[in-house]
């Protein structure tokens, strides 16, 4: 994507971290990759320190959920949000995540064929698609940044999208 050379990425329920290391393959300059599996984290710390020009590349051992709650890091140019799709944490994720997006980031989901992912209303779905196993779509954030004070308790009022 032309948008990854010098872009602040956010890896949120990073797993694997295949995409935030993709991310970072590609240019992106800063990338956290969130994981709650300490086994994970341990496996991603190894394979950042092994590659050579990673030092853009933060892990963080944390709970998706309370990291977002409790970060200091600045906004995020992309956010690749894709939970354990048993837990259904699209709903829970979208209105801790929206402070912590730059105007106009980027925002890929990926989620089962059958999940209603309902996001924000202001969300402009850009792109999307399926393989055999799950649907994904990526949205761009409105290009005026929410002010987190402003974001009520109803992140997704109006009619929803879906995925």
């Amino acid at each position: 994507m032309p948008v990854l050379p010098g872009a602040r990425v956010l890896d949120l329920f990073a797993g694997t971290g295949a995409l935030g290391l993709e991310a970072m393959s590609r240019g992106a300059a800063d990338v956290v990759l969130v994981e709650r599996d300490a086994v994970l984290v341990e496996a991603l710390r190894a394979l950042l320190a092994r590659l050579p020009d990673a030092s853009g590349g933060k892990v963080v051992q944390a709970d998706a959920l309370d990291w977002l709650r409790s970060t200091a890091e600045p906004r995020f140019d992309i956010a690749f949000v894709d939970p354990p799709f048993a837990a259904a944490l699209w709903p829970r994720v979208w209105p801790l995540l929206q402070p912590r997006l730059a105007a106009g980031a980027l925002i890929y989901v990926e989620a089962p064929h059958d999940a209603p992912v309902d996001v924000p209303p202001a969300w402009e779905l850009h792109r999307e698609g399926r393989t055999h196993e799950v649907r994904y779509a990526l949205y761009r954030a409105p290009a005026l940044a929410t002010p987190a004070a402003t974001l009520g308790s109803d992140p997704v009022a109006g009619e929803p999208s879906r995925l």
